[in-house]
């Protein structure tokens, strides 16, 4: 029974265990949720009183709802007419107002089949809107627009934009992130609800357990007590009747001798009588040998309550054994996350500053992008304008490079026929010098002087044949505009279609990265949004908690936290400021030993109590502290343990926080050289002492 109790005592110690680690992720859970959807409606709610602030209505981005993933398609769409306000403008005011038209039925394909919520002044912009998952360049009948998923627009009318409504659409994306929030919300709680009861549920069964485990070893005890005391007795009435037996015999053996000594039995019973009277009363001696007994029996109790409580605490420093290796597993596992949060602490620090860089040139734009805004319309039909005449230069351009292109093609047909004629000249020349060599021979041969002296001698005119020197110049000038025109590049057409290809991949790389460069712009706007108010709801929080921490561990005083430097959460410095009573109010640096370590403590504490750790270490905390101090710091953790529901590890070697602890852990030496870890569970030796 006993070894059962002690299984069900470690398995029902695993189960509450698991439950406390289940119920501290549904709670980590649930408060990541809530805090999500918390700053997403205070978003909301910001916008909500900003277009009060103006005067005018929620604006189409505020009566549109849309499905997911065709938020980006429906900021595309809309543009920057999205916060136009709906309805008829009031008389004489001025601006961009949705008023509605007659229904039109929406194309099969149409945006608006994926807008959960439309008012009717839209509905007639998102009937005409096809959406698809890219754009393949198919024709749009006139009134039609295309969009993409991804954001890409394009209108039957040629207008192409990219990269636009990036803000709108973060908006659509919260507004659509918040309603999913609020819908897990529920399922969250009910995790969180059944959590609780498993652990309480695991927590009263080991209650239960305990309870039993303390009346068997009780019971075991007591039983083990009587079998002592029966065991005793039955060697005591062993050896009486040995003893009986034993002087049975020396009766027998004497009793043949009897008659022998009876003349001398006088003598020594007289003598017997004088001894007796010398003997002490024996009622005294009695009663000396039962409370030496009585003693003894003490003794031997003692010594087995002893045996039971050093295997109770053999049993249990197994379990601390198994309970300190799971302890190292998880300080490892909060080493490395702890590595990460750095680096991700650190990699944020970096984009922070990167942001802040942004901010500022980006702080420095809007009036000229408003001048730009205004300009903007002027230039636009300017650029059509221009877009119409260069559609006309087009044209003609275009007609120019066919009657080019038919000009080269012709140049290539004289140049083949240059270059036949050219080999044709070369033959003739190579069959003229020959021929000439072989005139020269045959003018040698028969005539008996050169050729060039030949028409004199003959009598030819002169004028009729041109200078040899003038033939060669002739002849070498023509040679070098042949080669002046150089070779027909015969793939010239196909270099060209590569080349234009290659710069409409780069037209639409940059149009992405424009894009991307939109979209990060946006999300790093929600981040630091989000980001600031997150970080002032926590610092509100633990400002608060440090405030009541610090009074309750000081009895009186106040403290709180400051952000300086800054007015922007994200760039601000941390100061604590602190008065303990009796004295002014000063900086942390400025306090005694004592008191920076219990103002420390305080803000330790006040970070657990707004987001609650299932360890916390703490590591000679107590060690400038006197004794009333630390009684206060012991007060003030016994508190936490019953409302954070958070394992504290001290290290210390103070007796008073020692005493205040549920279970010590330490190292003896029993033997000279050996050490062993011993662990006390003080609640136990409590209730064991009670017991006896």
């Amino acid at each position: 029974t006993r070894n059962t109790l002690a299984q069900s005592r470690e398995a029902l110690t695993a189960t509450r265990d698991a439950a406390s680690a289940a119920l501290a992720t549904a709670r980590a859970q649930l408060a990541g949720i809530e805090r999500e959807a918390e700053a997403l409606a205070r978003d909301q709610t910001a916008r909500e009183k900003q277009a009060q602030a103006r005067k005018q209505g929620p604006g189409a981005i505020g009566a549109l709802s849309v499905a997911p993933g065709y938020e980006r398609a429906l900021s595309a769409v809309l543009g920057r007419d999205a916060g136009a306000p709906l309805g008829l403008a009031p008389k004489g005011t001025d601006g961009r107002f949705w008023t509605g038209t007659q229904p039109l039925t929406p194309l099969p394909d149409a945006l608006a089949h994926h807008v959960t919520r439309c008012p009717d002044e839209l509905a007639a912009r998102l009937a005409r809107v096809r959406v698809a998952d890219s754009d393949s360049g198919q024709p749009l009948a006139p009134g039609e627009w295309l969009v993409t998923r991804a954001g890409h627009l394009r209108r039957w009318d040629g207008f192409v934009a990219r990269g636009e409504g990036a803000a709108e659409a973060a908006m659509f994306e919260a507004q659509n992130r918040l309603a999913a929030l609020e819908a897990m919300l529920p399922e969250r709680r009910a995790v969180l609800a059944s959590a609780e009861a498993a652990h309480g549920a695991a927590q009263a069964g080991l209650a239960r357990v305990q309870t039993d485990q303390a009346e068997a070893e009780r019971a075991l005890s007591a039983t083990a007590q009587a079998e002592r005391i029966a065991l005793r007795a039955l060697d005591e009435a062993e050896a009486t009747r040995a003893r009986a037996e034993a002087r049975r015999a020396e009766l027998d053996r004497a009793r043949s001798d009897v008659a022998d000594q009876a003349s001398l039995a006088g003598a020594e019973v007289a003598a017997a009588e004088v001894r007796r009277a010398e003997l002490p009363d024996p009622a005294g001696v009695r009663g000396a040998v039962e409370a030496a007994r009585g003693r003894n029996d003490a003794a031997r109790f003692a010594h087995q309550a002893a045996s039971a409580a050093l295997a109770a605490l053999e049993q249990g420093l197994a379990v601390g054994r198994e309970r300190l290796a799971a302890l190292k597993r998880d300080i490892r596992n909060w080493q490395s996350r702890s590595g990460d949060a750095a680096r991700r602490l650190a990699e944020m620090a970096a984009q922070a500053e990167e942001l802040a860089q942004d901010r500022a040139v980006i702080a420095a734009k809007p009036e000229g992008l408003d001048r730009e805004i205004e300009q903007g319309e002027g230039i636009r039909d300017r650029l059509g304008r221009e877009l119409t005449d260069a559609d006309a230069a087009m044209a003609s351009l275009e007609v120019q490079a066919r009657a080019a292109d038919a000009a080269l093609a012709a140049a290539t047909e004289a140049l083949a026929s240059a270059r036949e004629v050219r080999a044709g000249a070369s033959a003739r020349a190579e069959n003229e010098d020959q021929r000439r060599q072989e005139m020269a021979a045959i003018s040698g041969e028969r005539f008996r002087c050169p050729p060039p002296l030949l028409p004199e001698r003959v009598g030819f005119a002169s004028a009729d044949i041109a200078a040899a020197p003038d033939e060669s110049a002739g002849h070498d000038r023509l040679i070098a505009e042949r080669e002046r025109i150089g070779p027909v590049n015969l793939v010239a057409a196909d270099e060209l279609a590569e080349a234009e290809a290659r710069l409409g991949t780069s037209v639409a790389e940059q149009a992405e990265l424009a894009e991307a460069v939109h979209r990060l712009r946006g999300s790093i706007g929600s981040l630091n949004r989000e980001g600031r108010e997150r970080l002032r709801a926590a610092f509100e929080a633990v400002d608060a908690h440090f405030r009541r921490l610090f009074a309750r561990l000081f009895g009186g005083g106040e403290a709180h936290l400051a952000l300086i430097d800054s007015d922007d959460p994200l760039e601000a410095g941390l100061e604590i400021f602190a008065q303990p009573p009796g004295k002014r109010l000063q900086s942390l640096t400025l306090l005694s030993g004592g008191e920076q370590a219990l103002t420390a403590v305080a803000l330790i504490f006040a970070l657990f109590l707004t987001n609650p750790a299932p360890i916390c270490v703490l590591d000679e905390v107590d060690a400038p502290l006197d004794d009333a101090n630390i009684e206060r710091f012991c007060d003030l953790l016994d508190a936490m343990v019953a409302e954070t529901r958070t394992r504290y590890l001290i290290v210390t070697h103070n007796a008073v926080t020692m005493s205040r602890m549920h279970r010590l852990f330490g190292v003896t030496m029993v033997e000279k050289g050996i050490s062993r870890l011993v662990s006390v569970d003080l609640g136990a030796a409590e209730q064991l002492l009670a017991a006896e």
